[in-house]
């Protein structure tokens, strides 16, 4: 063990006060009725869920969200699925294209451990995949993804997605488990009656797909939607089946304040730790880029007098203004926050602190962190 391995392990047992900031931390009640509400919500209104692991990285996180109801989880990489598979989380979907002789062969050695889904949007892919179960055995899943209206990946309409489908459909060595779309570029529209609105037409696609497959004898089993950001409005929309909603559980500024997300706790916290009072309305605390991601939302300081603000963040600290009784915080004095966007935060870090009646119960690796691949 590394001396840096042990120091972290001396923090089990240590109030939350006594740890060395920057330190990202993670409050395991809250984190525990995130997950119990998501599920409920979720099951209230006949979908399934699937959450994103990209956030959170660890299999103890996704062991709990399957505890709790959920079908299987939701990855960004094969990487990802691989780390997870490998822990025995099952129900794996990989929500990108896969490509490339290498990842076919790591795909299938996934697929021998537990079925794993995988999304395409060209016939390309169906012909990788073909060859992959051919040289390697199996049948690999599929979802078409289809662009509903941000304009990464995905086919383009439901046509070409009937026609993709029936390539599948004819393709020894993969099968159809249905469609996936994204409506993330709707996430921030701030007026609500207007985000639903437009995140309706958006899901119309996906229903309006799903109907041409059937019409054409293609069963759709799967299909697939939802960020944290839109839950609400997405799990009213009929023709989606399950949803991939996971950052909710560790909850955010961008999602609760931009994205207007309510019922869900913060369950993740920056502890940190003011270093420097240059002036008396300018601090300087021990948190920078490297620590915290700020271009999506500003961190909210949940532990401090009012009015204390974020300014100018650098590669290991941060400037504050403050103002009013904020100017009484002095050299030593620790600040909690909540990250402004989690997803880009957490990967930041090894580990979580996993607390509870602040006190650190836990230290919870970060098992796929860098895996890119």
């Amino acid at each position: 063990m590394t001396a840096w391995e042990s120091a972290v392990q001396e923090d089990l047992g240590r109030r939350v006060d006594e740890l060395d900031t920057p330190v990202l931390c993670l409050d395991l009640d809250a984190l525990e009725r995130n997950i119990a509400r998501a599920a409920q919500l979720i099951a209230q209104h006949g979908k399934q869920w699937r959450p994103h692991s990209k956030g959170h990285k660890t299999p103890r996180i996704a062991q709990r969200q399957l505890a709790a109801g959920a079908i299987g989880i939701t990855c960004a990489k094969l990487a990802e699925a691989e780390a997870l598979a490998q822990a025995g989380i099952t129900g794996l979907l990989v929500a990108n294209q896969v490509v490339g002789p290498r990842k076919m062969q790591r795909l299938a050695q996934v697929n021998r451990i537990t079925p794993v889904i995988v999304t395409i949007d060209h016939s390309d892919h169906v012909h990788m995949l073909a060859q992959a179960a051919r040289m390697f055995g199996g049948k690999f899943p599929v979802l078409i993804e289809l662009d509903i209206g941000m304009r990464r990946a995905g086919v383009s309409s439901p046509h070409a997605a009937l026609e993709l489908a029936q390539l599948v459909d004819r393709t020894p060595g993969v099968e159809l488990a249905g469609i996936m779309g994204y409506e993330g570029h709707l996430l921030e529209v701030p007026q609500l009656e207007e985000k639903r609105q437009k995140i309706f037409r958006a899901l119309d696609i996906l229903g309006e797909t799903r109907q041409l497959l059937h019409q054409h004898g293609i069963a759709c089993p799967v299909v697939s939607a939802g960020g944290s950001g839109s839950l609400p409005i997405t799990l009213q929309h009929p023709a989606v089946t399950e949803v991939q909603a996971g950052g909710l559980v560790m909850m955010d500024a961008y999602y609760r304040y931009v994205c207007q997300l309510e019922g869900f706790e913060h369950a993740l916290s920056l502890r940190t730790t003011i270093t420097s009072r240059p002036q008396p309305d300018r601090a300087v605390v021990d948190a920078g880029l490297k620590t915290q991601h700020v271009a999506y939302a500003s961190p909210v300081f949940v532990d401090a007098p009012p009015r204390v603000q974020l300014l100018e963040p650098s590669a290991e600290h941060a400037t504050l203004r403050l103002e009013g009784e904020a100017q009484n915080l002095g050299i030593g004095d620790r600040l909690t926050l909540v990250p402004g966007y989690s997803d880009l935060t957490t990967v930041l870090h090894n580990q979580f602190h996993v607390i509870r009646n602040s006190t650190v119960v836990d230290i919870w690796p970060l098992e796929s962190r860098g895996l890119l691949r």
